[in-house]
């Protein structure tokens, strides 16, 4: 999910020319995005996992009667517990883990062009 939507966003930045140069300040917004994105993707299926990994695991049949019991009991809302924290550390996490990758991809760029 965050490669997809990184370069989705620079290439929209770049309006189709992928020789436009993208800002690393733009690069890190669009990687907190990036990651907001994965967060909200994955969120469902780690709350999921959390559950069968749990002490209380034996209560579900399988990974597809947790998810049904979560939604039958708890509602949609549940499959996004925790997600406010996750995203606060992973926005800024990514974010700064792409400013960082596009800066080496520039440099190898010019070593190896």
């Amino acid at each position: 999910i965050r490669f997809y939507v990184m370069e989705t966003c620079k290439d929209w930045y770049r309006k189709g020319d992928p020789n436009a140069h993208v800002p690393k300040l733009i690069v890190g917004l669009f990687g907190g995005f990036a990651g907001a994105c994965s967060v909200l993707g994955n969120t469902p299926l780690d709350v999921v996992k959390t559950r069968m990994q749990s002490l209380d695991a034996s209560k579900y049949k399988n990974t597809f009667d947790c998810a049904k019991q979560i939604m039958v009991n708890e509602g949609p809302k549940a499959f996004y517990k925790g997600t406010l924290p996750r995203m606060s550390r992973v926005v800024l996490d990514v974010g700064i883990t792409f400013m960082i990758y596009d800066s080496f991809m520039d440099i190898f760029n010019k070593v190896w062009p």
